[in-house]
């Protein structure tokens, strides 16, 4: 196995392994140093079955079942991530072919499971690139004022808020409204093992600051969100089929770029509670900056 930075950026390409194979606990333990430190790793030429997908991803961590039951794949852990729709018409998985706005999975949830594995399937031929930005190196090169103005804040994040970004979205029914009323969670937080500070930050699900007047938590929010989505601090990944990326939202955000409704894609993701210990945990004020 090697780790190499891709073209010095921060995201890191893993090679020779076969994620369907029994990989040995070194090779995990190397790999998951590796996760929370750099955030974004990247297998190329890989061929997973969903059971295999799942049997991978629970040697970082507890599997978790996202609120969206309805994106859910053969297995409850694997959701998809698709355009495509069935032959009576319904949605296979979620989230359509329209660009989706830079994100974190499950800032919307008051405890939320930040590591991601995503898992390319099927894809159109314009690839639709996906964007990954370090909110690390973000929260680096802020001025001192803004860092010493920010700490000790909280941002309020809302579902609906995402959801009404999503193309070919039903409007959201009471059911998961009451799954996701509205949370807050620290803008500053500090790495358990590194000790570096980073932002956190999801611009189309947080609505305010928390004790800020709402034009003055919004103009804060937005100030935060240009700066940390600067190309300097961003990551693009141009897709191949078999691709399969690893990330932790904790210090990450990510983005889509659109594509031709016309052409499929399906990705397949699982989502895991990753450990406090090793990694950001918005939720968790212990390691709160």
């Amino acid at each position: 196995m090697k780790i190499s930075p891709i073209d010095g950026n921060f995201a890191f390409e893993v090679v020779g392994l076969d994620l369907w194979a029994d990989i040995g606990g070194a090779a995990i333990a190397e790999l998951a140093t590796a996760w929370s430190s750099q955030g974004v790793l990247v297998f190329r030429r890989q061929a997973l079955s969903e059971a295999e997908l799942v049997a991978f991803s629970k040697r970082f961590g507890a599997l978790d079942i996202i609120v969206r039951t309805d994106w859910q794949a053969s297995l409850p852990e694997v959701v998809q991530i698709s355009n495509m729709k069935d032959y009576h018409g319904n949605s296979i998985g979620g989230l359509g072919a329209g660009e989706l706005d830079w994100h974190t999975d499950q800032s919307y949830v008051t405890d939320p499971a930040t590591g991601s594995i995503l898992y390319m399937v099927e894809m159109p031929k314009d690839g639709a690139n996906t964007h990954w930005a370090n909110l690390q190196l973000a929260y680096d090169a802020l001025s001192s004022d803004m860092q010493q103005r920010i700490e000790g804040l909280s941002a309020v994040y809302d579902y609906i808020a995402r959801q009404s970004t999503y193309d070919d979205e039903k409007p959201m029914s009471e059911e998961l409204r009451r799954k996701t009323p509205p949370v807050t969670h620290p803008l500053v937080n500090r790495h358990p093992v590194t000790g570096r500070k980073s932002l956190y930050l999801d611009p189309t699900t947080s609505v305010g600051i928390d004790g800020l007047p709402a034009d003055e938590g919004r103009a804060l929010l937005d100030e935060l969100n240009t700066h940390a989505t600067q190309p300097q601090f961003v990551y693009t990944h141009r897709w191949q089929i078999g691709d399969l990326i690893m990330w932790d939202n904790g210090f990450l955000l990510h983005r889509r770029d659109p594509f031709d409704p016309s052409q499929n894609r399906l990705l397949k993701r699982t989502t895991l509670r990753l450990s406090p210990q090793r990694h950001i945990v918005p939720s968790s004020t212990l390691y709160a900056a």
